[in-house]
């Protein structure tokens, strides 16, 4: 530098930051012109993509993209988007008290709803299609359907048989999405069952229980129906086997299938159309959680995955009890000893096992006990 060139002046703060706002001030309006001129139906498009906890901070922002969200639209380009995982509807109790808990497994997080979604009466999810869930109150008697996700509730008129007696439940889907319908069927041991229409909002009692399939029917209350198509399986327990109904066609089968030996707490399950079983294979004192696929021409169940050694390990001489929260695609299974309680998920398709996190309440850190639950598919869209 020569000797008499004076080094160069730093301008002022307050120059700079007011250089800085124009520049900001003039980027926030170009955002705002381009943000005006965004097709709505583009909007629809990319939030129909976005994960589900993203869709419901994207409601938060006002009303209008909260009435997007809600609408006919958005519910089609929902639709037509590959969904993802399922969560898990749950209801865990605490003093006596009943409270909804629902996990998010691509999280790996429980979400605690903070308004109930029914009266205290309604204590068993049993049943799901279309990211709706199917609510069955104590008495066996009333029914409720409701989209977790925006806590929208519907009561369906009571079934013409008043009679208490303990019944399975199934639900399936009349066309593609809850829009186009759905409908809810319960069965009893002594074949006596009637499907609900949601299009037509009333129970009906589709023909006589076919006098070829033997009564009573033994059903397995702790394994939830599974749904393929129109087509519901229930687990029977004498003789061993599943009893299938295609809501549809009015048809009733009878398959007799032996159940593999020392089996205990086995539910059914369904991933891609196949029908799936999954139990407890206790022998001795050691005891292991398996699974097992049907084979269609043998009817007969073949081992396909069991659960790793080393968590078996933990239940050696235990009096293990299972309990299967989810039955499609990704199951939860609640696994109780004395002093001991583990919450272990399953993914069919991966078949990968992982130990889900214990659920407490936001505001304790006492665990909850998780007493029955469902799978489903969240769909914000979805109306009951």
């Amino acid at each position: 530098m020569e000797a008499n060139q004076s080094p160069p002046r730093k301008r002022p703060r307050r120059d700079r930051n007011r250089e800085k706002a124009s520049f900001l001030n003039s980027a926030e309006a170009m955002k705002l012109d381009i943000w005006s001129e965004f097709p709505e139906d583009l909007f629809e498009t990319v939030i129909a993509r976005l994960p589900v906890a993203a869709i419901f901070r994207f409601r938060s922002v006002c009303r209008k993209w909260c009435s997007l969200v809600g609408s006919d639209n958005f519910s089609q380009q929902y639709s037509e988007v590959p969904q993802g995982m399922p969560w898990f509807y749950t209801i865990t109790h605490e003093n006596g008290n009943n409270n909804v808990a629902m996990y998010d497994p691509s999280l790996n997080k429980w979400h605690h709803p903070s308004v109930p979604l029914a009266p205290a009466n309604i204590v068993m999810p049993v049943a799901s299609a279309g990211g709706l869930v199917c609510l069955l109150d104590l008495s066996h008697r009333n029914f409720y359907i409701c989209n977790p996700l925006t806590q929208s509730l519907k009561e369906i008129p009571p079934r013409s048989v008043q009679a208490w007696s303990r019944v399975s439940v199934g639900m399936v889907l009349n066309g593609r999405s809850s829009n186009e319908g759905y409908k809810v069927m319960w069965l009893r041991n002594d074949g006596n069952h009637e499907v609900y229409d949601s299009v037509q909002n009333m129970w009906s009692q589709p023909g006589e229980f076919p006098p070829s399939i033997k009564l009573p029917l033994a059903l397995n209350f702790r394994s939830q129906p599974v749904a393929v198509g129109s087509t519901l399986y229930f687990m029977c327990s004498e003789p061993e086997g599943v009893l299938s109904y295609d809501v549809s066609t009015g048809i009733w089968i009878h398959f007799i299938i032996p159940l593999p030996l020392h089996l205990t707490d086995h539910t059914l399950a369904e991933f891609q159309g196949k029908i799936m079983l999954v139990g407890l294979l206790c022998k001795n004192a050691a005891t292991c959680v398996c699974i097992w696929e049907l084979q269609k021409m043998t009817l007969l169940w073949k081992e396909v995955d069991r659960m790793p050694n080393i968590w078996c390990l933990e239940f050696y001489g235990k009096h293990m009890r299972m309990t299967c929260l989810g039955n499609s695609g990704l199951l939860m299974l609640s696994l109780k000893a004395k002093r001991m309680n583990r919450l272990v998920m399953y993914n069919l398709v991966s078949k990968e096992w992982q130990k889900v996190p214990d659920c407490m309440l936001p505001c304790s850190r006492k665990k909850q006990w998780i007493a029955c639950g469902t799978a489903f598919g969240p769909c914000p869209s979805a109306s009951p």
